[in-house]
């Protein structure tokens, strides 16, 4: 068989076998992408494989660069990756993808043991702070010329309004407390 049938005949199985798995993903016909654990769990993680054109007989490229794993140690993903490419060495020249899977979450637990979270949040936000300009000071409301002139002009020297100024309120005291008739 040549490398693109034992590659249809591998998509083909894995497709019934994870068929409905919202673990499994096939991002395009030679890429995949895996979630080992529970997605609340900081113990979970994903794998992008890739495969080359002459997959089977070559190793898939494996990462576990995506942004799932922002908060898994370096450390850790060189343990991930190194566990997988003995698996690949040992499987290769065969359909191993649903090997690898399981083989990741069978060993996930001892994996994942030594894993502190990596806490990348706190990072931005320290640079953040150190990149961030000086507060800035409120701008007052722009007004144009016309309603600068508007304003002074009811305003006295000391920047007050006039008693009665607003014809409206003094109409509306008057209704209520009723002029003063002379008789």
């Amino acid at each position: 068989m040549t490398a693109n049938e034992d590659q249809e005949m591998e998509l083909e199985a894995l497709r019934s076998i994870y068929e409905g798995d919202e673990c499994f993903k096939e991002v395009s016909p030679v890429s995949f992408q895996y979630r080992v654990g529970d997605q609340e769990t900081s113990k979970a993680f994903l794998l992008d494989v890739s495969w080359p054109e002459t997959y089977p007989e070559t190793a898939p490229e494996i990462s576990l660069d995506g942004f799932f794993n922002k908060r898994i140690s370096p450390e850790t993903k060189q343990l991930i990756l190194s566990g997988l490419e003995e698996q690949v060495e040992a499987n290769l020249g065969t359909a191993m993808m649903y090997t690898l899977f399981e083989w990741a979450k069978e060993n996930q637990e001892v994996l994942m043991e030594n894993h502190q979270a990596v806490d990348t949040a706190v990072m931005l936000t320290s640079n953040s702070d150190l990149n961030a300009p000086a507060k800035k000071k409120e701008k007052k409301e722009q007004l144009t010329k016309s309603q600068k002139r508007k304003i002074t002009c009811r305003t006295d020297n000391k920047g007050e309004l006039p008693r009665g100024w607003d014809w409206v309120d003094v109409i509306k005291h008057l209704s209520r407390t009723g002029g003063k008739e002379e008789d």
